[in-house]
């Protein structure tokens, strides 16, 4: 069971601290960060950790609790600032986030965070290694599922189709693919650089059960999580995000790929996330 259990407004609530999180975090990152990927997950990494996972910060080690992948690793930092809300380690290890000797690198390492499933940064590796838990979870009789978040750039990759005719085969229901799809790539939009569209018939044609959901929008992955259904088929949403979302002058905007607020815009951005 889930230790928060939270509703619409409070994880609303909790997004909106999460970005400010972000915001300041990256702001105070010697080595920069992934601002852009950063924000466009908070919604769907909120709403894991305060309302869908059966995960808590002092079940680390329980083998029958669920499982989350960032495969996206290079969002690592709004991951951390979700793990330091709901308790995982002290808020205080995010002013060094990417500093020496820091517990929060640039991308997740499980040796250095608690929390952290898998180290992840190599993009097309978070999916495989989740199919590989949730077919040991099966043949264990486990009743923990796995959940993956990938990014839709990351979908170019081979590895990740491997391991879907894997799930698929294997009838693992148990693993949730949530695809957070921005339509930004490093440098540019993802149909330009290497389209992957239509996504839904590529999963469908893999086997897979799909659902789509606004990914910025915290009722619409709450309901779309919760209404699931288990069927020996391996679940994949669609979250359809703005990259950079909750930030007007980040929002939809590929330079903010590789970027950190600075100076004033560090001000803004705070001022736009107020909860006032």
């Amino acid at each position: 069971m889930n230790p928060f259990g939270l509703e619409t407004k409070a994880l609303e609530s909790r997004a909106r601290s999460i970005r400010r999180r972000i915001i300041k975090m990256n702001a105070s990152s010697p080595a920069g960060g992934h601002t852009g990927a950063d924000l466009s997950q908070v919604e769907i990494v909120t709403s894991l950790y305060f309302r869908i996972l059966n995960c808590a910060p002092d079940r680390l080690d329980d083998p029958t609790r669920d499982v989350y992948i960032q495969s996206k690793g290079h969002a690592a930092g709004g991951y951390y600032c979700v793990l330091a809300e709901a308790g995982y380690f002290p808020e205080e290890w995010l002013s060094d986030y990417q500093h020496d000797g820091s517990h929060l690198p640039g991308h997740p390492v499980r040796q250095k965070t608690p929390g952290v499933e898998l180290n992840t940064g190599a993009l097309g590796h978070g999916l495989p290694v989740a199919v590989g838990v949730a077919l040991a979870a099966k043949r264990d009789g486990s009743s923990r599922k796995v959940y993956v978040v990938t990014g839709d750039g990351e979908l170019a990759e081979g590895s990740n189709w491997e391991a879907a005719l894997v799930a698929t085969h294997y009838k693992l229901d148990n693993l949730i693919v949530i695809n957070d799809k921005n339509k930004l790539q490093l440098a540019g939009e993802t149909d330009v650089i290497m389209k992957t569209d239509p996504l839904d018939e590529k999963w469908q044609a893999f086997g897979f059960k799909v659902s789509q959901c606004d990914g910025n929008n915290i009722d619409s992955v709450v309901n779309t999580l919760e209404n699931l259904t288990y069927d020996g088929r391996p679940n994949v949403i669609i979250a359809n995000t703005t990259k950079g979302a909750g930030v007007s002058f980040i929002a939809g905007r590929s330079e903010w790929h590789h970027r950190v607020p600075k100076g004033d815009e560090v001000t803004r951005a705070l001022e736009e996330l107020s909860d006032v």
